[in-house]
C-alpha cells in the first residue's frame, strides 16, 4: 500500500510540444508502381486530420513516410525544424511523434501495465550506474513515469485490466492498450492507422470518444486513417482524400462529402459519403 500511494500522488502532465506538419510534394514508388505522386498536405497543431481513400490509395504509405518506415524518392516532410525524410526512425519519439498500426504490435505475454511502461522508455534518462542505485534517482524517475502511465490508464478506462496479460484480452481492448502505449510517449503528433478496424459498434464508439478526449484534453494533434466514414466525418476537422497515390480532395468533412471527384473515385457516381 505504501508503494502504490506514491504512484497516486497528484501529477501534472506537461503538455506536449506541437508543431505544424508540412508534407511537400512527396512521391514514393516501388519498382514501377507509384504509391504516392506529388502529395502535399499541411496539418496544423491541434487538428484531427483524417486521410481516406479506396484500398491501395496510398494512405498507409503516406503514414509510413511520416514515421520513417519508408523514405520517399522526392519531397520533404517537415515537423517543426525537423525534416522527417532525413530523421532516423528511432529519434521520432524524442521529437514527439508516436503511432499505432493496422495490426496490433504489443508484447502479448506481458501485462497491460508493462506494455504501457515500455512506451515511457524515451523519457528514461538515468544511466546504468544510477539505475543500480535504485533507491535514489532511478526510483524517483520510475515513480514519475508510473504516475504518467496511471493517467493514461484512467483516460482509456482500463483500470480493471492493468495486471492482465495482453494476449488474454479481447481484440478491442488490445487496440485500446496499443493506443495507450503510444500515448505513454506523450506525443505532440499521434498517427493512428485504422484504430477501429475489426471492432464492433460499441467498441468503435468508445474509441472515437477516446480520440476526441486525447485531442481536446491533452492537446495532441492526430492524423487518422480510418475506413468507417461515419466516424471520420463526425470527429475530423480536416479530411484529405487519396486515390492511386494522388490527392484528389481536401477540406472539411462537409466539403469532402460533397466533392464530385471524391464521390466518383471513392464510392462511384450514384453514392454519397
Amino acid at each position: 500500500m505504501e508503494q502504490m500511494s506514491r504512484f497516486a500522488r497528484p501529477y501534472q502532465i506537461s503538455p506536449p510540444q506541437r508543431h505544424e506538419l508540412s508534407i511537400e510534394n512527396v512521391s514514393l514508388s516501388f519498382g514501377g508502381v507509384n504509391a504516392l505522386s506529388g502529395v502535399s498536405l499541411t496539418v496544423t497543431p491541434g487538428q484531427i486530420f483524417a486521410i481516406i481513400g479506396p484500398n491501395g490509395a496510398g494512405k498507409t504509405s503516406l503514414l509510413n513516410c511520416i514515421c520513417g518506415l519508408y523514405r520517399p524518392q522526392r519531397g520533404r516532410i517537415l515537423y517543426g525544424r525537423h525534416n522527417l525524410v532525413e530523421t532516423p526512425t528511432h529519434l521520432l519519439p524524442k521529437i514527439g511523434i508516436a503511432r499505432t498500426f493496422q495490426n496490433i504490435e504489443l508484447f502479448s505475454h506481458m501485462t497491460v501495465l508493462d506494455n504501457l511502461m515500455l512506451g515511457r522508455h524515451v523519457h528514461m534518462k538515468k544511466n546504468i550506474l544510477t539505475a543500480m542505485l535504485y533507491w535514489g534517482p532511478a526510483e524517483q524517475e520510475e515513480i514519475r513515469n508510473r504516475q504518467f502511465v496511471e493517467h493514461v490508464i484512467d483516460l482509456l478506462e482500463i483500470q480493471s485490466i492493468r495486471k492482465k496479460q495482453v494476449g488474454a484480452l479481447s481484440y478491442g481492448l488490445q487496440k485500446r492498450v496499443e493506443l495507450g502505449r503510444a500515448l505513454a510517449m506523450n506525443p505532440g503528433l499521434l498517427l493512428l492507422d485504422e484504430p477501429m478496424a475489426g471492432m464492433n459498434v460499441e467498441e468503435k464508439e468508445d474509441m472515437a470518444r477516446f480520440i476526441l478526449d486525447i485531442n481536446e484534453e491533452w492537446g495532441i494533434t492526430i492524423i487518422l486513417i480510418e475506413h468507417d466514414m461515419g466516424v471520420v466525418m463526425d470527429i475530423s476537422d480536416q479530411v484529405a482524400v487519396l486515390d492511386f497515390g494522388r490527392r484528389i480532395g481536401l477540406g472539411t468533412p462537409d466539403e469532402v462529402r460533397n466533392n464530385p471527384d471524391v464521390i466518383r473515385a471513392y464510392l462511384g457516381e450514384d453514392h454519397g459519403l
